[in-house]
């Protein structure tokens, strides 16, 4: 039986875009963003301490933009997904509290209200940022393959005709941050896709939860807008 070899994540990855590379910097200011609305979130509904998400997303991001640059992509992916976790893990448990403030009554109703519409920001920066990392490999496997045409989203842009493509000057088209962003925040707000067909299971099951999760808060925001009237 033949060892089983695993890439090194600290050795530099030698293959070559088959495109221009995307920028990464949209996915690091929305990760940044995350940390952003969990330091603004009242300290009764943070996990732990109000720094502790904002400096663990700074912590983790830091080097991933210094390995990008030495091309350490493995190195790269698993920083992101360990970023990606923690905001996500974060979000969960600051709902979490704000289901209990308002069922105990402990919050003011302003602060359930800003509470409310700050988790629901974070949803969709966070499932955007799963999005964006998850499919088709991530941002490096669809660098190397020039071209999106197999993924877990059948956006618009894959349907056209290669002549179409190439006569608008698409044929290397490939999906960016703000295009997860845009499929996040339809989820968020219609509960489901629109223009964006999801192809891939996994993708279904994120997206369910990401719609079940802004329908909590919206949800809260009602009870809290209802009790107010």
């Amino acid at each position: 039986m033949k060892p089983l070899h695993l890439p090194d994540p600290l050795k530099p990855d030698l293959s070559r875009p088959a495109r221009q590379p995307e920028p990464r910097w949209p996915a690091i200011m929305a990760l940044l963003g995350v940390g952003a609305v969990n330091l603004a979130l009242p300290s009764s509904l943070s996990p732990g301490p109000d720094w502790l998400v904002p400096v663990a997303v700074v912590a983790l991001l830091g080097p991933a933009a210094v390995l990008q640059r030495l091309r350490r992509y493995r190195a790269v992916q698993i920083l992101g997904y360990t970023a990606i976790s923690v905001v996500t893990i974060a979000m969960v448990i600051s709902l979490a509290f704000l289901i209990r403030g308002l069922l105990t009554h402990t919050e003011t109703p302003g602060r359930l209200l800003l509470s409310a519409c700050l988790l629901w920001i974070s949803n969709i920066l966070v499932f955007a940022s799963w999005y964006w990392r998850l499919d088709a490999g991530g941002p490096h496997q669809r660098d190397l393959q020039g071209a999106h045409t197999d993924g877990a989203f059948l956006f618009p842009q894959m349907l056209l005709e290669p002549e179409l493509r190439k006569a608008m000057g698409e044929e290397n088209w490939s999906p960016g941050f703000v295009d997860y962003l845009f499929l996040a925040f339809n989820t968020s707000t219609a509960f489901s896709p629109t223009d964006v067909p999801v192809l891939s299971r996994w993708a279904k099951v994120l997206m369910m939860l990401q719609a079940s999760i802004s329908l909590a808060t919206l949800a809260l925001l009602a009870a809290r807008a209802v009790n107010i009237l």
